[in-house]
């Protein structure tokens, strides 16, 4: 018997996911570490992590799967990887992390990005990389050669987090072209690396990564990392993407018009296009799906709200102390749809993209002191998470994507009666839920990249929606008037 493993390196945890390669079957799936990995904010709109950090954990994470099951893990044919997007890992000749990891989060390169925008010119970058520069890799790289330039002259390769990883599991230090766009360094009109921005940000084109296929043998394991891991010297790794495009991937969103979603620290609603359009204010970004080919294009277009579920986990350390998520989750039910006018908007955790950028800071408006308690508090938390996905979701409609039935996995946000009921009445949008996660996307991707599955068909095996959940008719005005009311506050902050 053989086997397939995944993992999912998150800036909260990282999961590992071990398949059974004939079956498709899950033989086991753990997290580490129990609690959330810590976030470093040296300075206000700065979130790092040590990418060494990442790295032990996915150690911890495979020696919990070889003390749970009786299989050997040197029966693993091929690994997986799934990441935090939009990272950015520095390493000088020696394969050495240089400074910590400037993650997703960080709004530190805001600045920098609008001004690569507004100076290489909107249509140019729109058209070009679908994408303004916005606060994405490569941003975060010239924020680095402008305000580190002693670190910056040791740099030998710039990464994202998964390349990193597979640069741990095999020595070899490479990309693909989907990570490249989700750094806005892919050009989609010339199908290349995106020379205009780096020339633009004068940096090397030498300090990206080799560029390899989404699926295929991006390098082998080494004796230290067999060892370490308890696998077999030799074995493939043959798949990376980003956390966003992976996801969508292991629900099997592959074709034009299918859409995906996660509310983890983060919520993300991921849908597939076939065309390489954009949003002109570039509030949803453009990037290479995981499927993508000349021959059949395939484009992921992606929501991402920053404040989701660290809104959730804010709640629980500050206002709903020693509380499980699933007494919250009954607590908030216990308030009335649109909680009584307590509206709360969720954009606490960095500079959002659906707001142009802007980095409001969550809020709470309208607390009534005589009238809302801590369910209304509770539930226009997850209220206001939802209507912030759907506002986004508006952006995508205006766009052409068609939104019918959103695909997720049953984790996360949408483990709470409330959350999908909320989405499903807001977006008008039939959920599907599924029991898989991201680890288990990255093992079967591990799959289909070594050759071992002939296509996604045969990949997927096993997969089946565990619970459906459609508007229900009777709340969806009652959830339209909160959320237009909810709406109605964002724009007079806004100005």
């Amino acid at each position: 018997m053989s086997y397939l493993m995944g993992y999912d390196v998150g800036s909260s945890s990282v999961k590992a996911s071990l398949i059974e390669t004939e079956t498709g079957k899950l033989i086991s799936s753990v997290t580490s570490p129990d609690t959330e990995l810590e976030i470093m904010a040296p300075k206000p709109g700065w979130a790092e992590q040590h990418p060494a950090v990442w790295w032990e954990h996915v150690k911890l994470a495979t020696a919990k799967i070889r003390e749970k099951v009786e299989v050997s893990l040197e029966d693993v044919v091929a690994i997986g990887i799934s990441y935090q997007m939009h990272g950015l890992v520095l390493v000088n000749q020696n394969h050495e992390v240089i400074r910590p990891a400037i993650i997703w989060c960080d709004s530190r390169a805001v600045e920098t990005g609008d001004r690569a925008f507004s100076e290489i010119g909107g249509e140019t970058c729109l058209k070009h990389f679908l994408n303004s520069p916005g606060n994405f890799t490569a941003a975060k790289l010239k924020w680095v050669k402008d305000h580190e330039p002693e670190l910056f002259a040791q740099i030998h390769k710039a990464m994202l987090p998964g390349d990193f990883i597979a640069m741990k599991l095999t020595g070899e230090i490479v990309t693909t072209p989907s990570g490249l766009s989700e750094g806005i360094l892919w050009d989609f009109v010339q199908n290349e690396t995106a020379q205009t921005v780096l020339d633009y940000f004068q940096i090397d084109p030498k300090l990206l990564p080799e560029i390899k296929p989404t699926f295929s043998i991006q390098g082998e394991l080494t004796q230290q990392a067999a060892e370490e891991l308890g696998m077999k010297r030799g074995t493939k790794v043959a798949y990376r993407a980003g956390d966003q495009p992976n996801n969508a991937f292991s629900l099997n969103v592959l074709k034009p018009g299918e859409l995906a979603a996660t509310a983890g620290t983060s919520g993300v609603v991921y849908g597939v296009i076939d065309e390489a359009n954009y949003d002109k204010k570039s509030r949803v970004n453009t990037f290479v799906h995981v499927n993508h080919s000349t021959e059949a294009p395939r484009y992921g277009v992606l929501l991402c709200i920053n404040g989701t579920g660290i809104l959730n986990r804010w709640m629980r350390g500050n206002f709903a102390t020693g509380l499980t998520y699933e007494t919250m989750n009954e607590l908030a039910a216990k308030a009335p749809v649109g909680a009584k006018g307590l509206t709360i908007l969720p954009y606490g955790n960095g500079a959002e993209r659906t707001l142009e950028n802007k980095n409001l800071g969550a809020a709470i408006y309208h607390l009534d002191l005589n009238t809302h308690n801590r369910s209304h508090v509770l539930r226009a938390a997850q209220e206001g998470i939802v209507f912030a996905l759907n506002y986004g979701l508006e952006i995508m409609s205006a766009m052409g994507m068609n939104i019918q039935t959103v695909k997720a996995g049953y984790a996360n946000m949408f483990l709470s009666p409330l959350f999908e009921e909320a989405f499903a009445a807001v977006s008008g949008a039939t959920v599907e839920l599924y029991n898989t996660d991201g680890a288990q996307g990255a093992a079967r991707g591990a799959g289909v990249g070594a050759g071992i599955y002939n296509d996604y068909e045969q990949a997927f095996t096993g997969l089946k929606s565990i619970k459906t959940i459609r508007p229900n008719q009777s709340l969806v005005e009652q959830y339209q008037s909160a959320y237009e009311r909810w709406r109605d506050v964002l724009k007079r902050v806004m100005g």
